[in-house]
C-alpha cells in the first residue's frame, strides 16, 4: 500500500478570538506579514486570515469578534497542541530576551536545547510559543534535517542522551564529505 507523502508543511490554523488581537500579535509582535483574508469557507461566522512566518508558507487564524481572550493557559492534554514553534535567527534570537522584556511579555529565558536556542512565551490566548534558533547551517544541498539525522546517528553511537556540538560536528563532515572533488 502506498504512503500519503507529505513534501512539508502547507499551513496550520488555530482558532483566534478577535481579528484586531490576531493582527496585533502575529503580525506586531512576531512580524508575520498579514498578506490577506477572506471569510471561514466552512463557517460564514468566522474571518480567516493569513499570515506569512517568514518561509512563504502559511499560519491561518479562524477569528470571530464575539470571541474573547480566555483568562488561562491554553490546555495541553493528550491530543492537544503543546506549542507552535518559530525559527529566528541567531542575530534575533540575541536580542529576544531584551525585545519580549520591553513588551511586558512573560518568558523562560533562554533554553540550550543542544543543536539550538529556544525561548518560551505565551500569546495573548494563552497558546505556548517558541522562538528557536539552529546552532549550525547545513552544508549545500542538505537540509537542516539531513544534519539532525545525522547527528543522531552519532549520538546513539556514542552513547550520549542528547544532541550537542560535538554530533553536529561531525554530521556536518559527514555530509560535506558527500560532495564531489577534484582530489578524488
Amino acid at each position: 500500500m502506498h504512503k500519503l507523502q507529505s513534501q512539508g508543511l502547507h499551513h496550520i490554523t488555530m482558532m483566534g478570538a478577535d481579528r484586531q488581537t490576531s493582527i496585533d500579535f502575529w503580525e506586531g509582535v512576531l512580524g508575520m506579514p498579514f498578506i490577506f483574508e477572506q471569510p471561514n469557507l466552512d463557517d460564514p461566522d468566522q474571518g480567516h486570515l493569513y499570515f506569512d512566518p517568514g518561509d512563504g508558507r502559511l499560519i491561518t487564524i479562524f477569528t470571530n469578534e464575539a470571541r474573547t481572550a480566555p483568562d488561562h493557559a491554553a490546555e495541553q492534554s493528550t491530543g492537544m497542541l503543546h506549542h507552535v514553534a518559530f525559527s529566528v535567527s541567531q542575530s534575533m534570537y540575541s536580542q529576544l530576551v531584551e525585545r519580549l522584556d520591553a513588551r511586558g511579555i512573560k518568558h523562560s529565558g533562554e533554553k540550550d536545547r543542544g543543536f539550538m536556542n529556544s525561548i518560551y512565551f505565551r500569546d495573548p490566548l494563552g497558546m505556548l510559543i517558541e522562538l528557536a534558533s539552529y546552532r549550525f547551517e547545513p552544508p549545500a544541498v542538505h537540509t537542516h534535517a539531513d544534519v539532525l539525522m545525522a547527528a543522531h546517528k552519532v549520538r546513539v553511537e556514542a552513547g550520549d542522551k542528547a544532541i550537542g556540538d560535538k554530533h553536529l560536528a561531525i554530521a556536518i563532515e559527514q555530509l560535506s564529505a558527500t560532495r564531489a572533488s577534484l582530489s578524488d
